[in-house]
């Protein structure tokens, strides 16, 4: 159970700030976690899986407003806490899995330019790790040759690490594993004697940001780039970078999967889904190690005949649901796992648990009781459309734009703010609180 007194003034902001904004905390999202225990458990199964060498790919399956998103956020926090490196990107009509005019390198670079690591969360880890990584070699090469660590930054003792950097490169790349072992001791020449713009160039190419070969080799001397045809791989070969400098694994998030749904062409969909039946495929089959990969889609990307994952018939196999799994037995170890909306009870517990980050936030005591929740809820729901359009995003939205009113302006009657609209008579029945910790 979440105790608020050891909630941070920083993560009360952060959240706070985002509800209003419409958007998932991107900290302290343990605080107001409501509902989702048994999704929090699996997740914290697969990643203990994946740290033990294997690779899981998950399918987080829901209408628009059921908290894949928040799901998102909180595999991320999982993760993190489990030593993993994470990464995140959003699909768009301008970045898919696979396309020729470099939308699935885009991809890509939103993905390396947010890793994150425990000590660094907001994104941004890329050259912190690599330093790590350059600091460990260094001091292999220290030992191997007796000499002092601090020497190894005079020019003249660079092949010897470089020799180093390469043959580590070469242990953990299948594919590009020269230019990736060039490059990097590109970053580790300008690391060591200051070349600011040297480190730059090197970061470009990792980053996937340099769109041609020649403008790469004038810069860093390499004759490759990343590009829409090897990115994945460049992925594989930087979650066994991560784990040979100590780190779990890699979690990659992939949300607004909706926009592969949504291509026009079937032709160029149907190679975006076969991209991901190849991703399945090296994940279920062992064919990578230490690697989770989570898709956020709405039910009509997974199940749509004609335009959804399972137009694909390779994936529509394999990615059916368990036929003996009920909405009270759930199976959560299967690739796809449906997110069932808040219940009316969640919801109170969740609003609960809002104002009171949003107490502390503005150090204040608003005079809203449990009743005044249910009254507001009922208020709320009874609304025309309310149970088909209405989502947790939008009750909690309205519900802050009270608690600001009332903490401005506390003489104020509660009821002109909460009076219930025309509806119908529906009551919210609380009975019992579901909360769970992240651990």
């Amino acid at each position: 159970m979440t105790n608020m007194t050891q909630i941070k003034p920083k993560e009360a902001t952060t959240i706070i700030n985002s509800l209003q904004g419409g958007v998932v905390p991107s900290i302290g999202i343990q605080h107001i976690l409501v509902g989702r225990s048994k999704e929090s458990n699996a997740i914290l199964e697969t990643i203990n899986e994946v740290s033990s060498g294997s690779s899981a790919i998950k399918f987080w399956i829901g209408d628009f407003g059921s908290g894949k998103s928040f799901m998102m956020t909180l595999i991320k926090q999982i993760a993190l806490k489990k030593n993993f490196v994470v990464a995140s990107a959003d699909f768009s009509p301008e970045k898919r899995l696979y396309d020729n005019n470099r939308k699935s390198v885009r991809v890509y670079s939103d993905l390396i330019n947010s890793i994150s690591i425990q000590t660094n969360p907001s994104g941004g880890g890329l050259s912190t790790l690599l330093e790590v990584w350059i600091d460990s070699v260094m001091e292999k090469t220290a030992n191997e040759h007796g000499i002092n660590p601090f020497d190894l930054r005079n020019h003249e003792n660079l092949p010897m690490v470089k020799r180093n950097i390469l043959a580590s490169i070469k242990e953990i790349t299948d594919v590009g594993g020269f230019e990736f072992g060039e490059v990097v001791t590109k970053y580790y020449e300008g690391f060591i004697t200051d070349n600011v713009e040297l480190m730059r160039m090197s970061l470009k190419w990792l980053r996937g940001e340099y769109t041609t070969k020649t403008e790469a080799k004038e810069d860093l001397g390499v004759r490759e780039i990343i590009n829409d045809e090897n990115y994945y791989q460049m992925l594989r070969n930087w979650t066994k970078f991560f784990v040979t400098i100590g780190y779990a694994g890699l979690a990659i998030n992939l949300d607004e999967a909706i926009n592969l749904y949504k291509i026009i062409h079937p032709a160029s969909r149907d190679k975006n889904y076969e991209k991901i039946l190849n991703i399945y495929n090296d994940c279920m089959q062992g064919k990578v190690s230490n690697l989770l990969i989570n898709f956020g889609g709405t039910k009509n990307f997974l199940e749509d005949a004609r335009r959804g994952l399972f137009s694909y018939d390779a994936l529509r196999t394999r990615l059916t649901s368990n036929q003996f799994e009920t909405l009270e037995f759930r199976d959560f170890s299967q690739p796809v796992i449906h997110l069932n909306p808040l219940s009316h009870e969640e919801i109170f517990f969740l609003l609960k648990k809002v104002k009171e980050v949003f107490e502390i936030h503005y150090s204040t005591s608003i005079d809203f009781t449990e009743n005044d929740i249910k009254i507001f809820m009922e208020e709320v729901f009874n609304k025309p459309g309310a149970s088909e359009f209405l989502t947790p995003r939008d009750v909690i939205r309205d519900f802050l734009k009270i608690l600001n009113i009332l903490r401005q302006n506390p003489q104020i009657d509660k009821a002109i703010l909460i009076k219930s609209t025309e509806g119908g008579n529906s009551k919210i029945d609380i009975q019992n609180e579901n909360e769970i910790e992240i651990v």
